[in-house]
């Protein structure tokens, strides 16, 4: 990440940057406008940043809670899209003027720095904030469905936190891969999954989640679980046994615990870990595919563009404020020079 004490060297170009400065926090995380800009290293990009994802694992950031996360104070975000203005040693492709799509140190920022391995080119015709996403919360669903979670047709998936980036990402997929989707959200949010096609929607927050599950279905084939201690138990209890899959990749409720003793003789089902960035970098024959089949999926128009909610870089505080007590739906986005 990103870090930053204040100081910086005269002459140095700087921008404005969140900066976070302890782990207490969004409430933590202030302007600052005298950031000194970022130099890209041996094969990174320097990217002009014209939209920044807002995701839940900012908010964990800012609290400490976010596995390998920076020390603070470092400039927040790492989610960005925009236009690449430099690179390093080393570094000729994609060329400068490109716009892309990707992850890297300090995105909440006017300039920030991303493995040049890593990048997506924003698709044609499309807006940058049109393509936040595409590597985190498209890539992330549909690694979790089709390489981690063997989706087929007539699959019944269950979705936890359906109507969050990746949750409508992942129930788009699914029923384009002919599943039967069941989706889980608070009820304020239910429309937008009953408008997307989910075949259930369900309650996250019903006492008897793992029954309702189970009263819609004959259990479940796999389970995208993303929210951890407030759903995993029903995870596990709906999957079905030997065969049903549950792909981990957050935990926003805190985290849970499975046990050896479970795993064997309660709940006999196939639990996955996932994090992208730790796929792109341990499978890349993997990710590769993955960007290859999203590809083919903006071209068949499964995946369109999609609308972030755009904020004012000085607001990214109160949007992870209400990222946090989930009352935001869909992407949302940062301007860094609004």
């Amino acid at each position: 990440m990103h870090t930053y004490d204040g100081r910086r060297s005269a002459g140095t170009p700087v921008m404005t940057a969140l900066v976070q400065h302890s782990r207490r926090g969004p409430s933590d995380m202030a302007l600052a406008t005298d950031v000194p800009r970022p130099v890209p290293g041996p094969h990174e990009l320097l990217v002009r940043v014209t939209a920044a994802g807002v995701n839940f694992a900012d908010a964990m950031q800012t609290r400490g809670t976010y596995g390998g996360g920076p020390d603070a104070p470092y400039v927040a975000g790492f989610e960005a899209a925009g236009e690449v203005v430099g690179a390093g040693s080393g570094q000729r492709t994609p060329p400068l003027g490109s716009r892309v799509v990707g992850t890297g140190r300090g995105a909440f920022a006017q300039y920030t720095t991303m493995p040049a391995t890593g990048v997506i080119r924003v698709p044609e015709g499309w807006p940058d904030a049109a393509a936040l996403g595409m590597e985190l919360n498209w890539a992330t669903a549909l690694a979790a469905l089709v390489p981690l979670g063997e989706v087929r047709p007539g699959s019944v998936v269950l979705v936890h936190a359906a109507a969050g980036g990746v949750g409508q990402a992942a129930v788009t997929l699914a029923l384009h891969y002919g599943a039967r989707v069941i989706a889980t959200a608070s009820p304020a949010k239910h429309e937008t999954l009953r408008a997307l096609g989910a075949h259930e929607v369900l309650d996250s927050a019903h006492p008897a989640l793992a029954e309702e599950i189970m009263r819609a279905t004959d259990g479940v084939d796999l389970v995208l679980e993303s929210v951890g201690r407030a759903t995993f138990d029903a995870s596990l209890a709906v999957a079905r046994p030997i065969t049903g899959r549950v792909v981990v990749f957050g935990n926003s409720s805190g985290r849970a615990v499975v046990s050896s003793h479970e795993l064997t003789f309660q709940h006999p089902v196939q639990v996955k870990g996932l994090h992208i960035g730790t796929l792109a970098a341990s499978a890349p024959g993997m990710y590769a595919d993955l960007l290859s089949e999203l590809r083919d999926l903006v071209s068949a128009g499964v995946y369109r563009p999609g609308t972030p909610t755009v904020h004012a870089l000085a607001d990214g505080p109160q949007v992870l404020h209400d990222l946090e007590a989930r009352r935001t739906q869909g992407k949302h986005a940062l301007d860094p020079w609004t």
